[in-house]
């Protein structure tokens, strides 16, 4: 097998990690692009991995650290500038004749979308796309992790519940790491992947009270889902320190969930990797400390 480097940004977060793994481990070398110097970028370096730090929304860092890569995993957190960031990636991307970029775009993203980031997801599609630049785009429902961020796993501990507005809406949760895993393929075997844009999901759709009842068996305990209103939902994200940003785009992706924007199960993940994606339970088993008081 001939040896590629790949840069993958935002690599310390959650697709990230796992796909600098999946690429080490595969053989490749990695160019992991992280905003600071920490533990988790020490990791990588031990792991293998070329550490660099850089912006997403700095050109100059963007020419710096696509040079002399064949391929780039393109992740922006949910807060301002996706756009420029994208614009700047993609001349990047561009100078340095990079055969393909998996961009990590989002379910909800739509010409239409109510959601400033999901709607910034959209045009930096687009934005690829005009530019010419060989891509590929994920799309993926929400997280397995989102269980564990601490809005939503706070309650779960605390009092039992999954207090979120999803009304009746349904997904199928999908973990980072199956994510990668289908990061990693793509990037390295681009070929019939590159133009196409996929819907990543987990092995079954489940509503809220489904995923409450399959924690429950997890960790022995009763855990229900209580719907909020939005208005709820808005002063509970308010506790935690979270910008205005992001915010909205939870409020709004909340009432996409409630109109089946979320909804669907794998059909591509096993089929392109070779390796089923984890369900819900697999996914609290392997966490279990976490979900207890």
């Amino acid at each position: 097998m001939q040896q590629r480097k790949y840069l993958i940004t935002g690599a310390t977060g959650k697709t990230g990690v796992y796909t600098v793994n999946n690429l080490l481990e595969a053989g490749h070398a990695v160019r992991a692009m992280v905003r600071i110097e920490d533990a988790r970028s020490a990791a990588l370096r031990a792991a293998g991995a070329e550490v660099v730090v850089g912006d997403l929304l700095n050109h100059d860092d963007l020419i710096r650290v696509t040079s002399g890569v064949t391929g780039a995993y393109l992740c922006y957190p949910v807060r301002p500038g996706f756009i420029q960031g994208t614009a700047y990636f993609a001349d990047a991307a561009r100078c340095a004749g990079l055969e393909v970029v998996v961009e990590m775009s989002q379910i909800s993203a739509r010409e239409n979308a109510k959601s400033h980031a999901a709607r910034d997801h959209w045009i930096a599609e687009r934005l690829l796309e005009w530019s010419g630049v060989p891509t590929i785009h994920i799309r993926p429902t929400f997280f397995s992790e989102w269980l564990i961020f601490p809005w939503v796993l706070d309650t779960i501990v605390k009092a039992g519940q999954i207090a979120l507005p999803y009304g009746e809406g349904r997904h199928a949760p999908i973990a980072a790491e199956d994510q990668a895993r289908f990061i990693a393929t793509v990037l390295t075997q681009p070929q019939e992947h590159v133009g196409k844009a996929y819907e990543l999901c987990g092995p079954v759709e489940m509503d809220h009270s489904d995923i409450a009842n399959e924690i429950s068996k997890v960790i022995d305990r009763r855990i229900v889902y209580r719907p909020t209103t939005l208005d709820e939902y808005r002063a509970h994200l308010q506790k935690y320190d979270l910008p205005e940003f992001a915010i909205q785009h939870f409020i709004e992706v909340a009432v996409d969930y409630q109109n089946g924007v979320f909804k669907g199960s794998d059909h591509v993940i096993a089929q392109v990797t070779g390796k089923a994606p984890q369900t819900v339970g697999e996914f609290v088993r392997a966490r279990r400390s976490l979900f207890r008081p």
